[in-house]
């Protein structure tokens, strides 16, 4: 197990939106501002972290340990936004438009939503409390042919207090939630689920 890879997904991708966390609630439910898109998404590269692991009893395994500690991996895009910069990776615009990053900026988190280009149905997710830390600053010179150089942001993706990590759209998803999906960060009702359990139990 410890030499086999993690569980790698590669894609192309599209209408990546960010979603900083406003604020927490005591039981640690996020309160998000309106979904901002990142235009020039090239590419999400994400690693699961965590594997499942067997305890085992009587000859065989009692009991699965789930240990899903979210994802890690690199969002490639064509040029971080301003908005990004300042709401998310904490930069300062001074009074003069200039751009300026100290040593004691805060990192914010946030939601990351986006859809699958290739998909038949355009599947769309949510990654529900993300970081990001600084790209590299790189460029060359100009030769024969123009080269355009992307950015990239490293990513980490955790659970909230609450347990979620993420969620997508499926075949079974409703209309309207599908496509509000970019209007506010979607958050999951298991109200008619719970009522029909209760009411298959009666």
């Amino acid at each position: 197990m410890a030499n086999m890879e993690k569980n790698k997904v590669k894609f192309g991708l599209n209408k990546v939106h960010y979603a900083k966390v406003m604020s927490f609630d005591d039981e640690g439910t996020p309160t998000y501002a309106t979904p901002v898109r990142i235009p020039g998404a090239v590419s999400l590269s994400i690693d699961a972290n965590g594997e499942a692991e067997n305890f085992y009893a009587d000859n065989g395994v009692y009991y699965v340990i789930n240990n899903n500690s979210g994802y890690e991996g690199d969002l490639e895009i064509a040029l971080v936004t301003l908005e990004f910069a300042t709401e998310i990776l904490g930069e300062i615009l001074d009074n003069k438009g200039v751009l300026v990053e100290t040593n004691t900026a805060e990192l914010q988190q946030f939601a990351l939503l986006f859809e699958f280009d290739g998909d038949k149905n355009h599947i769309r997710h949510v990654l529900y409390c993300c970081s990001a830390s600084r790209p590299a600053t790189e460029s060359s010179t100009t030769e024969d042919s123009k080269e355009v150089k992307t950015e990239t942001l490293s990513l980490t993706a955790t659970a909230l207090n609450n347990g979620l990590v993420k969620a997508r759209s499926c075949e079974q998803t409703d209309k309207a939630t599908y496509d509000s999906w970019y209007n506010k960060v979607y958050m999951p009702d298991f109200t008619v689920t719970q009522a029909k359990s209760t009411a298959k139990a009666s």
